[in-house]
């Protein structure tokens, strides 16, 4: 019997390898099957002077390449209120959560959030390059007030509750390589008790020194190939990686509530550790298989329920047979040969981002469950010889797949587990089924409305949103959303159009720069209305407003109630009359109908 409080993830902020810095573009580089692993960029070392492909060579590193994100230098400061002075001391992994997270915010259509919210925060975060890089023994006087927060993983979290002003739990968890998914997992523990009403959870890694190549490349441990190839006769290490990735995560009853877009729902997490296996290093099945037990207990979920696994699928020798075997033992029993339990791994496309891997194949999950696909698990030609996948009721995905149609939504399972032996898994399940709403008959015409905090951001804002245009999403749903669940910066641009071309050429003329002068605004301030007096009204006036506007005819008929109480006459009838009928031009009539009608314009 389930015992784990539903939860919804309703928002998801990312910046992964090959250019996948939003949600929309994560899901095209997996679906494509991109592989986005590159060469370790000039500008962070000489790859050149650390490169030996003889393994084990001291200060030397087999592996050449990586999934690198670009700019991972630049950050946002001024957005945060950080003076560029303090922001040099940050490490990039605490930036890259700290935008990730408010992405996520804005994702979820949470922005706009009340002072001292009740939102949680937790992140995985292991490496520290940049300190090492920053902080040098024999250069103390560099050191600066800002080093220690600027470096410390415990402010990793404790930034972004101080940035935006979250009262939640707040803390860092390292793990190795499952520490993202054991930050999912307190999150969403820490939902249940009831400590928060919403939690941030997510991972983050950064590639910026040379020496844990040279560690992981000693050990045996990363790919000489530059290819993550999962659960492949050819696996010999994985990639390293860099990226952050957070979900912003919600009870299911408020998400459905309150209206919320749904990506899918987790519906157990659990966490365990190996114990003393033959080395530190080395995964125990025991466990693992486990741990995918209890999971299951904790959700109230047959295991050959669950359809797909995102593996933790690093593409080691020892690794890979470990976990499939696991898999297979718990979800691929009893399975009917022609139906057997799918997995794949994210890594094969954007390499392993160690304490930020279990968000990534989160992520991934999530948005599979959500468009209804399974996209392919890269670099597999031939089965691993020491694994019986028939046997074990497993296949690996190869292509663009569609999730088994079956009485219940889909289920699919996320696995990470640390290298110091902690393992972690997340059962989640494809969003419920909601009916889309129908589309209410009404003017052509929007007004959308962004604001940015500078004339810059202003520009690549309404770029973005003629992308979302571009990509089919409805004009309507776009003025909407960005009215009531964004929070409105100082620098504002309102875009009127009468159709979908008008707002296209409006917004990439803002983009260019072009007829766009937006006017800074003090935030805080009260907004003052003008109404005018008797003279301007005319016959007929706000007729498709009371006919197409709930809120503008909601006021409208409060006050036609108003008006005949105290003075027998009807305002919806006087403004309803033919032209010849019509008795606007009286003072007694038009005065009042002039009033209602701003008001309700204000409303």
């Amino acid at each position: 019997m389930s015992g784990f409080r539903p939860i919804a993830i309703t928002g998801i902020g990312c910046r992964f390898p090959g250019g996948a810095d939003t949600p929309s573009a994560f899901w095209k580089l997996l679906k494509t099957g991109t592989d986005a692993i590159t060469e370790i960029p000039p500008d962070r070392w000489n790859p050149a002077a650390f490169y030996d492909p003889r393994p084990g060579q001291p200060g030397k590193s087999v592996a050449q390449r990586g999934g690198f994100i670009e700019g991972i230098d630049r950050f946002d400061a001024g957005f945060f209120g950080i003076s560029p002075r303090e922001a040099a001391f940050i490490d990039p992994q605490h930036r890259l959560l700290l935008e990730t997270a408010w992405e996520a915010l804005e994702d979820a259509g949470e922005a706009r959030i009340a002072p001292i919210a009740p939102i949680g925060v937790f992140v995985g975060i292991s490496t520290n390059d940049y300190a090492n890089l920053s902080i040098a023994p024999d250069d103390l006087d560099a050191l600066g007030g800002w080093s220690a927060t600027g470096s410390v993983a415990s402010i990793a979290a404790n930034r972004i509750s101080y940035c935006l002003d979250l009262s939640g739990p707040s803390f860092a968890v390292d793990t190795a390589c499952s520490s993202a998914l054991v930050a999912l997992h307190l999150a969403c523990e820490s939902l249940g008790r009831g400590e928060c009403h919403m939690a941030l959870a997510g991972g983050v890694n950064a590639l910026l020194f040379p020496a844990p190549f040279i560690s992981f490349s000693r050990s045996g441990m990363l790919s000489p190939d530059g290819r993550c190839m999962a659960f492949d006769a050819r696996a010999n290490g994985f990639v390293r990686a860099e990226g952050a990735g957070v979900v912003l995560l919600k009870p299911l009853e408020d998400a459905l509530s309150d209206g919320d877009l749904i990506y899918a729902v987790v519906r157990a997490t659990a966490v365990n550790q190996d114990g003393r296996t033959p080395g530190m290093m080395m995964p125990s099945q025991a466990a693992q298989a486990g741990l995918l037990r209890e999971v299951c207990r904790r959700a109230g979920v047959n295991p050959g329920e669950v359809q797909y696994v995102e593996a933790h699928g690093t593409g080691t020798p020892i690794g890979d047979p470990i976990e499939a075997a696991a898999l297979g033992e718990v979800f691929g029993k009893g399975r009917p040969v022609h139906a057997p339990c799918l997995i794949g791994s994210v890594k094969t496309n954007i390499g392993h981002l160690e304490a930020g891997a279990g968000i990534a194949g989160l992520i991934k999950t999530a948005l599979s469950l959500s468009h209804g696909e399974i996209p392919p698990s890269l670099n597999f030609e031939s089965p691993n010889p020491a694994i019986d996948f028939t046997g074990l009721g497993l296949r690996v995905v190869t292509s663009c797949e569609t999730f088994p149609t079956g009485k219940s939504l889909p289920i699919a399972g996320v696995n990470s587990f640390g290298f110091g032996g902690t393992n972690a898994h997340a059962l989640l399940e494809a969003p419920p089924f909601r009916p889309t709403p129908p589309v209410e008959s009404g003017p052509d015409g929007v007004l959308l409305p962004l604001s940015a905090k500078s004339p810059l951001a202003l520009r690549d804002l309404a770029a973005k949103f003629a992308a979302c245009l571009e990509r089919g999403d409805p004009m309507q749903d776009l003025a909407f959303t960005a009215g009531s669940r964004r929070i409105h910066h100082s620098f504002r641009l309102g875009v009127a159009a009468s159709d979908r071309a008008d707002l296209d050429a409006k917004l990439r003329a803002a983009g260019n720069g072009e007829n766009a002068s937006p006017v800074p605004s003090t935030p805080f301030v009260p907004p003052v209305f003008v109404f005018c007096g008797q003279g301007p009204q005319w016959w007929g006036m706000g007729r498709e407003l009371i006919e197409t506007e709930e809120v503008f005819r909601s006021v409208m008929e409060g006050f036609d109630r108003v008006f005949k109480r105290l003075g027998k006459w009807s305002l919806l009838a006087e403004l309803s009359r033919d032209e010849k009928a019509s008795r606007l031009n009286e003072t007694a009539i038009a005065q009042p109908a002039i009033f209602a009608l701003q008001m309700a314009l204000v409303a």
